[in-house]
């Protein structure tokens, strides 16, 4: 005989209990130190990433005078791999080419400030989810462009980072800006 804590169909929806691991690391505030150790490591290095292109010693090439010469210059390289039908796809090159480097010195700009704001909010704690997301959204764009460096291991931890959006930045602003802020889906069922 079903109960109906053991039920998987309820209505139209299918509800499978979720397994101890995954709720001890995604919804238990005892895991956050977890998070916050790859939080601070990741943040940290997004921020020297592009704190280095938008104020530091690549500013010229980035947001500077020259803007746009250094994203230029990684598209050329990227696109030459697609030719060598080496580590890019063509419809990523074409992306590449056909939107991208037309529009260079914007994306030098979304580049450089957007690798700092993605570590300043993991760094602190605040919408880390989010910043999980863009960061790893950036990972994935630098691997479709060919080049590999730390970006798979960036990526992974980011990943993670967005499952456990809900505990990642306990040990942060998170903690209160999250229940002040509420969640849109939370915020229709009010309604």
């Amino acid at each position: 005989m079903q109960t109906e804590k053991n039920r998987i169909n309820v209505g139209h929806e299918i509800v499978i209990p979720e397994n101890p691991v995954s709720h001890f690391l995604f919804s238990n505030t005892r895991s956050a130190w977890i998070w916050l150790v790859i939080r601070l490591y990741l943040g940290y290095e997004w921020l020297m990433a592009g704190w280095g292109k938008a104020f530091g010693a690549k500013r010229d090439n980035w947001t500077g005078e020259n803007a746009g010469a250094a994203i230029q210059g990684f598209i050329k390289g990227a696109l030459e791999k697609a030719e060598a039908g080496k580590d890019v796809s063509g419809w990523y090159a074409s992306f590449l080419e056909d939107f991208v480097l037309p529009n260079a010195k914007l994306f030098s700009y979304l580049v450089a400030y957007g690798e700092v704001l993605v570590g300043l909010g993991l760094i602190v704690g605040l919408l880390t989810g989010i910043a999980a997301f863009f960061g790893g959204f950036m990972n994935a764009a630098f691997l479709f462009a060919g080049t590999v460096s730390s970006n798979p291991l960036l990526f992974i931890l980011a990943t993670w980072l967005v499952l456990a959006w809900k505990v990642a930045g306990w040990y942060g602003l998170d903690r209160w800006a999250l229940p002040y802020l509420g969640t849109p889906w939370d915020r229709k069922a009010k309604a």
